[in-house]
């Protein structure tokens, strides 16, 4: 837990940005220079990786990941590929290090394929949307503790998916997420306009109708700064399928620190990740997370808020999910 405690010590929260329905809170830090890995999307584009299916018949839950180059490289737990035989997600975040070959847990988000449409995946562009991510990340650290590796609950997974698409009216041949995405994107690029990043920038804390969902920080702001609208996109996905005509000052920068200073106070799993470093599962009665740790140093944390004590037990993505149901009906 020391280096999320001593992440989380420098770490400031900035000034409230709000767009209809969601809020932004940024997370600043101090200069850490520049990173000496490359994230997924630059080490695709100078094909300095290859990624693939394990073999010719393919593997739902695994990918093949060459690293032909001599520097390390970050993939976040999220993460959309597309091409190959299906659509998949990176099952949690890992670095990657330079010379290797690496077998790699995905998850689907295309349920309707299984046919190749290329060879190679690529980047898709997009993460997984908050209300998926969270309860994929729950199933990740379920199957950790029970010695069965970064495994997602997939069957969970297409069922979500799915759920959002019939939400959002979407059509889809495949049951991709990325239609989901397509479908919405006039709305989405309103939201990616309305949010700006901020100097000194490494993460944010966001909110949808006036409640604190979530945080992403990495260790560098040059990281962020490349995830900065994947991470727009994945919560103003939520915001719109849970869309209420409600106030967004209702989020607070003092919720924002409360809910950052939470984090520093969670139970805390620590593993060998799969590849470089080491894998950190967060959890408390009012959060949930994941952190890669790399020479005692933070890359990446994801956490979330839980549901609060005395509900119904059921997460504040599934009440507004289940809110958003009934008003459709």
């Amino acid at each position: 837990m020391e280096p999320i405690r001593e992440y989380l010590a420098y770490v400031k929260v900035g000034r409230k940005q709000a767009y209809l329905n969601m809020t932004l809170f940024p997370l600043l830090a101090p200069d850490n220079g520049e990173p000496e890995y490359l994230t997924l999307d630059e080490a695709l584009e100078r094909e300095q990786i290859e990624v693939t299916e394990v073999s010719s018949s393919g593997s739902v839950p695994e990918l093949k990941l060459i690293n032909r180059g001599k520097q390390q490289v970050l993939i976040v737990e999220g993460e959309e590929l597309h091409g190959a035989k299906q659509n998949r997600i990176v099952n949690s975040t890992f670095l990657v290090d330079g010379s290797c070959e690496l077998v790699i847990p995905v998850s689907c988000v295309e349920q309707g394929r299984w046919g190749y449409r290329s060879e190679r995946f690529r980047s898709g562009g997009q993460m997984m949307p908050p209300s998926l991510k969270r309860a994929h990340q729950q199933a990740v650290r379920t199957s950790l503790r029970r010695d069965q590796g970064f495994r997602s609950d997939q069957n969970t997974l297409w069922e979500q998916i799915s759920a959002k698409g019939e939400r959002l009216h979407t059509e889809s041949a495949t049951g991709a997420m990325a239609d989901i995405y397509q479908k919405e994107e006039p709305r989405l690029s309103e939201y990616e306009r309305a949010f700006r990043l901020t100097d000194a920038q490494v993460g944010a804390v966001f909110g949808v109708n006036g409640k604190i969902l979530g945080a992403e920080c990495f260790g560098f702001k040059h990281t962020f700064a490349g995830f900065f609208k994947k991470l727009i996109r994945s919560y103003a996905l939520d915001a719109i399928d849970w869309f209420e005509q409600e106030s967004p000052s209702k989020a607070t920068a003092e919720k924002a620190r409360a809910f950052m200073e939470s984090v520093g106070t969670a139970d805390t799993e620590v593993r060998n990740s799969l590849a470089l470093g080491h894998d950190f599962r967060l959890e408390s009665d009012f959060l949930t997370g994941a952190a890669l740790a790399f020479n005692e140093k933070v890359l990446h944390l994801s956490v979330f808020k839980k549901e609060s004590s005395g509900n119904s037990g059921k997460g504040h993505y599934d009440r507004f999910s289940d809110r958003r149901s009934r008003r459709a009906q």
